[in-house]
């Protein structure tokens, strides 16, 4: 289940995208069905073999042309990204930057990677749910890797526009999982076998799969109020060429139209 709207994101056939903390790659596998140049990117390396694993596997069952797709997976570090300024038209950051003590650095290489008129999508956990979480488990967020901080949306929009992003907007997603984790901070994060969080992962997963009308329809009513992650949207602006203005000043990227025309 994604978490970030691709429509809103602009992802294109043809664009060069990365997934910045890819995890098992549900990001890069849509941005590979659209037709985008995807690389992933996790720091660790059962998550890249993983997700090198699942475009092989897609590939093979016709899901991308084995010919044409430009698809990989890398592992690497969020401070350090081994790419060229302005390598890509897209990126995703999804649920990582609360596990990074340098959060601002990492932005900053975000940043750095992403063309001007390129746009960005950054998730992290909801304060007021991340709160709740916080509250009933110190074992949900106090172990090896776990969550550092909690954002509020005007920290995360500030941080991130001090690299010299522009905001495009924001929106809450996933309102049928923040109730699942208060459960399992309750009762404690690794105890899948209690009754309640099985019961309760089942329904989630008959959500993902199947996408029946009365759990999306559950969720799309809850995300503004209580939906998990919280989704902000970015565009690096273009840099206005020398003589057409004063140097070293930037103009706000055209719209999509304009960048299609």
């Amino acid at each position: 289940m994604l978490t970030v709207d691709y429509d809103r994101l602009g992802v294109r056939a043809g664009d060069k995208l990365l997934d910045l903390g890819c995890g098992f790659g549900r990001h890069a596998f849509e941005a590979a069905r659209r037709g985008a140049a995807v690389v992933a990117l996790d720091a660790g390396p059962d998550e890249v073999t993983g997700v090198r694993d699942t475009f092989g596997a897609m590939a093979d069952a016709g899901e991308l042309d084995a010919e044409t797709a430009r698809v990989g997976a890398v592992q690497g570090d969020a401070l350090h990204l081994p790419f060229a300024d302005g390598t890509f038209d897209r990126v995703i950051a999804s649920e990582v930057l609360e596990h990074i003590p340098d959060d601002t650095d990492a932005m900053a290489e975000l940043a750095r990677v992403l063309r001007p008129g390129g746009t960005m999508a950054v998730t992290v956990p909801r304060c007021g749910p991340e709160f709740v979480n916080w509250a009933l488990s110190d074992e949900y967020h106090d172990v090896p890797g776990g969550h550092v901080r909690i954002y509020r949306r005007s920290t995360l929009r500030q941080r991130l526009t001090s690299t010299g992003l522009d905001p495009m907007g924001s929106h809450h997603a996933h309102g049928l999982h923040a109730p699942y984790w208060w459960l399992r901070c309750l009762v404690g994060p690794t105890n899948d076998a209690n009754p309640a969080v099985s019961a309760y992962h089942r329904l989630l997963v008959w959500d993902i799969v199947k996408g029946p009308r009365l759990t999306r329809t559950a969720d799309r009513l809850l995300s503004p109020l209580i939906g998990k992650s919280l989704v902000v949207y970015l565009r690096k602006p273009h840099i206005i060429p020398k003589g057409t203005g004063d140097p070293g000043t930037t103009d706000r990227a055209p719209s999509r139209h304009e960048e299609a025309a």
